[in-house]
């Protein structure tokens, strides 16, 4: 084990900084990588933030983004193979359930990568505040802030695809450094996550400039953060805090969203206005829908995301490999793999069994429909042209949908987002069922419990009718899920249709 941590982390500090180097526009003579040494390169705040930027740039790779949709997403029941798959074995032996150490997505390398690059930034910013005047004490917190945040959503991803993993948040450096790291436990893990962004996230970045158009979303802030933690907390089951967080998550996008409508002078559209309370976007768009999903997946960058990975709309610049190859391009559509066969069946039965009604926009924009029988994933694969969405003529009528065109092969430039705020508003709601006590048989329990229930009930509601494309948008009933157990199977699975394909439905089930 020592000695593939030692081969791990030696390439990552060698790749990362070379990705710094070639980022510095000033240089005319560059020394071999092998001749640059650490006390050579961290002098100015520029050298701070190349490799910040090589940090998210790894986290960005194919490899990393192929496996989070692999831990998270291709392990549910929501995937099966599609074009080519028995091309790729590693993952066909994933969707057979045939999985050994021997399999390419057991590799965490890439992951570590980036956790031992943020470690070390995290190593060396002090040093560069000592030596560049210009590099505030503040902006080395907020530094800090960001990379431990990072390396700690790197961590997340591990302890829940693996439970116990190899932890350190120590720099390796050198080829001197001894690194025993023997696999620890998930929960210790997870508390050392909570620990350390509860003693970061009042440093971490609340907005950015205006002029930083994609970093409010694309770089770690305090709504990530807090993001994370609502998220960490309901692992833990510490329910209470994970509503708070979720609830600070909320306010800061209402205040983003009052912000918003403060600058066109108070005045909202009916299509800008607040959804009965939230600031979600609208999907409706004139006489047909799908607006929400073209601003979230389509366009990215959305008011709704908190985190996202951001891949720019230039082909010189990186792509998206990972959407590009598993879920598709305008040459190969289905990706290697598809959905599976009972999400695109639901509608064709008079009464479905994943989503609600056939009203639901959701069905149709998450899955692209090649003919009458057979599917591909539609979230994250359009390119131009918005994804347009036409109501069923009734409730047992199918509706119909036009598609955009989708990325060129390699050249996907679909933002991967990591947290949005629907998802946590329905964290929320998870959190508020799980603190009913059904043991509770006083009056005041009693109430207290309703509460509960009902709260939660509104959040489901009030996200599944923003996709209702029906002219009459009626209420979930809620009589049909007043019991602990009833509304959580109403919370997960609104999670389920909420959330398809976005790496997330394996670690809920």
């Amino acid at each position: 084990m020592n000695k593939t941590f030692h081969h791990i982390w030696t390439k990552a500090w060698v790749g990362v900084l070379a990705l710094a180097m070639t980022s510095c526009s000033d240089f005319l003579v560059v020394e071999p990588l092998n001749d640059i040494t650490l006390e050579k390169f961290w002098n100015e705040k520029n050298d701070v933030d190349n490799v910040v930027n090589g940090c998210y740039s790894s986290l960005q790779s194919q490899a990393c983004i192929s496996r989070m949709m692999c831990w998270g997403e291709f392990r549910s029941d929501n995937i099966q193979g599609g074009t080519n798959i028995d091309n790729n074995q590693d993952l066909s032996n994933i969707l057979k359930e045939n999985i050994n150490a021997s399999n390419g997505f057991t590799d965490w390398t890439c992951m570590y990568k980036v956790i031992n690059d943020c470690n070390t930034v995290i190593h060396f910013a002090p040093t560069v505040a000592q030596r560049d005047p210009n590099y505030t004490q503040s902006e080395l917190r907020a530094t800090v802030a960001e990379m431990s945040a990072l390396r700690d959503l790197c961590y997340f991803y591990l302890i829940r695809t693996f439970r116990n993993v190899p932890f350190s948040k120590e720099a390796f450096l050198d080829d001197t450094q001894k690194m025993d790291l023997p696999a620890t436990p998930f929960n210790t893990v997870l508390d050392s996550l909570i620990t350390d962004l509860e003693s970061v996230k009042a440093n971490a970045v609340r907005k950015y400039p205006q002029t930083n158009r994609y970093s409010q979303r694309g770089r770690i802030t305090q709504d990530a953060i807090h993001a994370m933690l609502c998220e960490m907390y309901l692992w833990k089951q510490d329910y209470q805090n994970a509503v708070h967080y979720a609830d600070l998550v909320i306010k800061s996008k209402t205040q983003d969203y009052q912000d918003k409508l403060d600058k066109l002078g108070g005045n909202a559209g009916e299509d800008d206005q607040m959804q009965d309370g939230y600031p979600l976007i609208t999907d409706r768009n004139g006489s047909t829908y799908g607006n929400a999903f073209n601003q979230i997946f389509s366009e990215g960058n959305s008011m709704e995301s908190i985190f996202e990975l951001v891949y720019m709309d230039d082909n010189n610049q990186l792509a998206n490999g990972a959407v590009s190859s598993n879920y598709g391009n305008s040459e190969t559509f289905p990706g290697l793999v598809k959905p599976s066969d009972y999400l695109g069946d639901d509608f064709t039965k008079d009464n479905p069994s994943v989503f609600l009604t056939k009203y639901d926009t959701r069905y149709y924009t998450s899955l692209e429909a090649l003919n009458e029988t057979s599917y591909g994933i539609g979230k994250y694969t359009q390119s131009s042209g918005f994804v347009t969405v036409t109501p069923p003529t009734s409730a047992t009528a199918k509706g119909k949908a036009t598609y955009g065109t989708h990325w060129p092969a390699n050249y996907c430039h679909a933002n991967w987002i990591i947290y949005r705020l629907t998802d946590i508003m329905l964290m929320k709601a998870e959190a508020l069922v799980q603190m009913v006590n059904n043991d509770d048989e006083t009056e005041a329990g009693k109430a207290l419990n309703d509460s509960l229930l009902h709260e939660a009930y509104n959040i489901v509601n009030i996200i599944n009718k923003r996709y209702n494309c029906s002219t009459t948008k009626a209420d979930i009933n809620y009589a049909s899920y007043a019991s602990k157990s009833l509304m959580t199977d109403l919370v997960m699975d609104e999670r389920h249709r909420e959330l398809l394909f976005e790496g997330k439905r394996w670690y809920d089930l």
